[in-house]
């Protein structure tokens, strides 16, 4: 791990390998770190920790039940706001399918809920199930290396259709999400604007770029889209992410719209 992350970060990513090695053993065929780690955007006391392992193939449900309890926050304790990891068997992470795909799902950490499913028959539909696919896209071009072949290697990228699809999916869930009434700040829309640049320079442009800079890049390149009112929006947001007043939830949503029209109206 030779790119730039926090020491205590770096730690913990080395014996959550560490673990997965143990317990997978010659089963573990790669660990990725994906998210804000992945596209350098990491953030200490505000982003989480995502992590694909890739298996050879089918996860014995035994071994999954064994690898769980080991990656906890309660034996593993994780100095970020918490981990999501994801293993997928090698077949599916080559496959470029848009399927979820994955053999288990964990969240856990101190400020996160935790989940664990084995899986996608029981990831509940109404939570989405387009992120698998859509973490996919971003592993395949960005994800650190923890152990294992490049990620561009071992995972494949979504088919422009399927990937079209999915970024359409995530924005209309999105959008489906309850906001706060009235005309106040509301912490998280910033990250609800942001994810929504970030939704429009990944099929306008062919990247995926953190929220921050995906914001920048939607104002230097959105054209019509940007009207005087969207950049304060989007700056306000920038600036929400290092503590300053995050935009209301109306005022958020209002964008999210307006990206997935523009969005489900570019040819496809």
């Amino acid at each position: 791990m030779s790119w730039s992350t926090p020491e205590p970060l770096r730690r913990y990513l080395s014996d959550l390998v560490a673990v997965a090695d143990e317990v997978l053993g010659t089963e573990l065929c790669g660990a990725y770190a994906a998210g804000s780690v992945g596209l350098a955007a990491y953030q200490p006391g505000r982003s989480d920790v995502d992590v694909a392992l890739v298996c050879a193939g089918p996860l014995d449900h035994g071994v999954a039940e064994e690898l769980v309890p080991r990656l906890r926050h309660e034996a593993l304790p994780c100095p970020a706001r918490g981990l999501e990891l994801v293993v997928y068997r090698q077949a599916v992470a080559r496959s470029g399918s848009p399927e979820p795909g994955f053999e288990v799902e964990l969240n856990t950490g101190a400020r996160m809920d935790f989940r664990v499913s084995y899986g996608p028959a029981q990831r509940p539909s109404a939570d989405g199930l387009f992120w698998y696919g859509l973490d996919r896209s971003i592993l395949h071009q960005s994800g650190r290396v923890l152990l294992g072949p490049p990620a561009a290697d071992a995972i494949a990228d979504l088919a422009p259709d399927d990937l079209r699809r999915l970024v359409l999916d995530a924005l209309r869930w999105w959008l489906a999400r309850p906001v706060p009434a009235g005309e106040v700040p509301a912490p998280g829309a910033e990250d609800a604007v942001l994810g929504a640049c970030r939704s429009w320079v990944r099929l306008r442009t062919g990247v995926w770029l953190p929220k921050v800079a995906a914001g920048r890049r939607l104002l230097d390149e959105a054209g019509p889209l940007v009207d005087a009112d969207t950049a304060d929006l989007v700056q306000r947001s920038v600036a929400a992410r290092d503590g300053g007043v995050p935009p209301t939830g109306a005022a958020a949503r209002a964008f999210q719209r307006r990206v997935l029209a523009d969005l489900a109206a570019a040819p496809a």
